[in-house]
């Protein structure tokens, strides 16, 4: 019982406690009230549809692969604008999208894990549409997104129906949903539709499944891209006589082995963080876009469109660096933080060191270039301001969720954390620890399931290698202790 002794040790020394999955207390969403919106459309605002694809790839969509058919999304980008180089500000799904909804990077929002609540002092993008004459309604597939995390806010419809029993629910319920509202739908909308399906577990239907054998993840995308294709058609035939406009984003990707990474939100190379975005309307130009843009500039672009001007959406050519952070393994293992910015091709990454890369010539990031390239004083003055203001900015106080809740964010692979480590001098870089990931996530799964036997002899190897790993020695403490081991 060696190992437990040490569990205990580096308990005594921690100053601040890692539970097993924290968050906020649930926030049920707002009442559905009556359409703002009047029968008619205002001509002068255009309708928009946003569609957010959770956990994928630019890469591989049939835009840039031959792998995979995504037809309605080509046939997308082909009458609008596809962007490139476009990032996710964090490779976690509610962070982002709280980044949409907001225009703000974490460190601004405060939302760094799924099963957080996000702020009520925060201007979300519905209330500042309804103000200006807008019918708002959201359709979300995946429990991370729950109307009790606080995105719910300022809508007069927020469909997360499917929670009462499941933690997912696949892209033909959810389209189905919001076809059902556009045909009711009244005056000016502004309607964000979420698909979750390329999440693991990859279980795509027939007859994608069986067109994807080898890989169902390609699968799931192809199903998603027929479901979406449905809504875009259906979106398109409702405001044919007057103006329109679609943004389709990513929220962000999967590592798929990439560095290491089989999932997501531990690392920041581009599998998990470049994700695609495609802007279309009934008017605009056509085209491909190159230089990075994050998808907080989703905000911005949107209430342009609405007639707020901003300065900071994605058809504005800004070349400021897009920055991005995955806090994660500092969180949870105490690892090092990490952050990223792209400026001009170039992609920083720090996790106690630097890695740099020519993301337009080595879009697999094979050759780190530090030594070889300088990076101008501006990219190197946002991440580190970024950084500094990122550890900051960590809250305290989240609070915890209800046992269900929990289980229910484990089944998705997600688990959270409390407070705020400490970095110690010797915290390793996550990339250096991808050996760990997969038992640090079955045993976490275990655990989560209360099978505390299974859980012990995972938590003891992660600690064989990672003594210091606070998550592990408290969690396999609290197994020893649950069954009476001494």
């Amino acid at each position: 019982m060696a190992l437990v002794s040490k569990a205990g040790r580096i308990l005594h020394g921690l100053s601040v406690l890692v539970i097993l999955l924290s968050g906020c207390s649930p926030e049920a969403p707002e009442p559905e009230s009556i359409s703002r919106g009047i029968d008619t459309p205002d001509s002068s605002k255009p309708s928009v549809l946003l569609i957010t694809l959770d956990t994928t790839r630019a890469d591989r969509l049939g835009l840039e692969t031959d792998l995979v058919a995504t037809p309605e999304l080509a046939a997308l980008a082909a009458s609008g604008l596809y962007f490139e180089q476009a990032f996710s500000t964090t490779p976690t799904t509610l962070p982002s999208h709280t980044s949409m909804l907001t225009g703000l990077y974490p460190t601004e929002h405060g939302v760094r894990e799924n099963g957080r609540r996000v702020s009520r002092e925060l201007v979300l993008l519905p209330t500042l549409l309804a103000g200006r004459g807008y019918s708002t309604a959201a359709f979300v597939s995946g429990f991370p997104l729950a109307g009790q995390f606080g995105l719910a806010r300022g809508f007069d419809h927020y469909d997360d129906t499917f929670v009462a029993d499941r933690a997912e629910r696949p892209a033909g319920e959810t389209t189905d949903a919001a076809l059902a509202y556009l045909e009711k739908g009244r005056g000016t909308l502004f309607v964000w539709v979420h698909y979750f399906d390329p999440h693991d577990p990859y279980e795509p239907p027939e007859p994608f499944a069986s067109q994807y054998p080898d890989d169902p993840y390609l699968g799931e995308i192809a199903y998603m891209d027929q479901q979406l294709g449905r809504l875009i058609s259906a979106f398109e035939n409702r405001f044919a006589a007057g103006p329109w406009k679609i943004v389709v984003v990513g929220d962000h990707g999967e590592g798929l082995g990439d560095h290491g990474e089989a999932l997501h939100g531990n690392l920041l190379y581009q599998g998990a963080m470049r994700v695609p975005l495609i802007v279309a309307g009934s008017e605009g130009d056509a085209g491909t876009v190159d230089r990075a843009v994050s998808v907080r500039q989703v905000f911005a672009t949107i209430l342009d469109w609405a007639g707020e001007p901003r300065s900071d959406g994605l058809l504005d050519e800004t070349t400021e660096p897009v920055l991005a952070e995955a806090l994660k393994p500092y969180l949870q293992y105490g690892w090092q933080p990490q952050f990223m910015a792209v400026q001009d091709g170039l992609k920083i990454i720090r996790s106690g060191e630097t890695e740099i890369f020519d993301v337009r010539a080595d879009p697999n990031e094979t050759e780190n270039l530090v030594g070889k390239v300088e990076m101008s004083p501006e990219l190197g003055r946002a991440i580190s301001g970024y950084a500094e203001q990122a550890l900051v900015t960590l809250d305290e106080s989240q609070g915890q969720l209800d046992q269900q809740a929990r289980e229910r964010l484990a089944s998705l692979g997600y688990f959270g954390s409390s407070g705020r480590p400490t970095l110690r001098d010797d915290a390793p870089s996550p990339k250096d620890m991808v050996h760990l990931y997969r038992d640090l996530d079955v045993g976490a799964g275990f655990f989560i399931s209360q099978d505390y036997e299974q859980a012990i002899p995972v938590f003891t190897r992660v600690l064989e290698a990672d003594p210091h790993n606070f998550m592990a020695a408290l969690r396999l403490a609290v197994a020893h202790s649950a069954l009476g081991n001494r």
